[in-house]
């Protein structure tokens, strides 16, 4: 989004998939890597939410305002009240050390509100992080990347999951698949079109009123 947008052939987009692909597989700490795949292998995908986003009241209004999810927007969270959403990402932020900031730039987009929807996605990940309650190790992410699945039907999501349940041991392969894996696929699916969701106007809200609000389940313990 904020980085200077690509135009891409046919070719030259699956070239970029294919090699995004195999460079993430080598070094999943890549997230420039990723976030290539992300965009040249999901355009469909960003398209249909694009789309729904304009067909409903509160994506509209986000693809109009085109809020964005940096240090400088989301500051105020942290002064916000313990049992707020917005107190919980101030948290969930702080407490590993993560900035908004740091998300690479959308690249491989067409349009700029393909741009935006794309930034949008990456943006609010960590939102989600927090109304599903989990965590940052490799099957949490995995477990919100099925999720991110359900929600928007990127391949990238779906690879990432095969990726990472390549490298799990063999207690967390069983953790995942009996636990996680079942529990995501359902709470991805249950909950409301989150694309459609403005998160920086529910800061305030209580963090168990919004995941009532939107339909969704917190990960329970295994």
């Amino acid at each position: 989004m904020d980085g200077a947008r690509i135009p891409l052939k046919g070719w030259q987009r699956a070239a970029i998939a294919v090699g995004s692909a195999l460079g993430a597989l080598i070094d999943p700490r890549r997230a420039d890597l990723i976030a290539a795949l992300g965009e040249t292998t999901g355009l469909p995908a960003f398209q249909r939410v694009l789309t729904r986003m304009k067909n409903n009241p509160e994506g509209r209004e986000i693809l109009l305002e085109r809020p964005r999810v940096t240090s400088s927007n989301v500051l105020h969270a942290w002064d916000l009240p313990e049992n707020t959403f917005g107190a919980a990402y101030a948290k969930f932020m702080g407490s590993r050390n993560f900035s908004p900031d740091d998300r690479p730039p959308v690249r491989f987009m067409g349009t700029d509100e393909l741009a935006y929807v794309a930034a949008r996605a990456r943006e609010v990940h960590d939102f989600w992080h927090v109304l599903f309650g989990l965590p940052t190790n490799l099957i949490g992410e995995s477990a919100l990347k099925v999720v991110e699945f359900e929600q928007m039907s990127i391949p990238m999501c779906a690879l990432s999951v095969i990726g990472g349940a390549a490298r799990f041991n063999e207690r967390q392969r069983s953790i995942f698949f009996r636990h996680y894996l079942p529990w995501a696929a359902k709470a991805g699916f249950r909950c409301t079109d989150l694309m459609c969701v403005y998160y920086e106007k529910h800061f305030h809200d209580n963090l168990e009123d919004l995941r009532d609000k939107l339909g969704i389940e917190s990960c329970p313990e295994p």
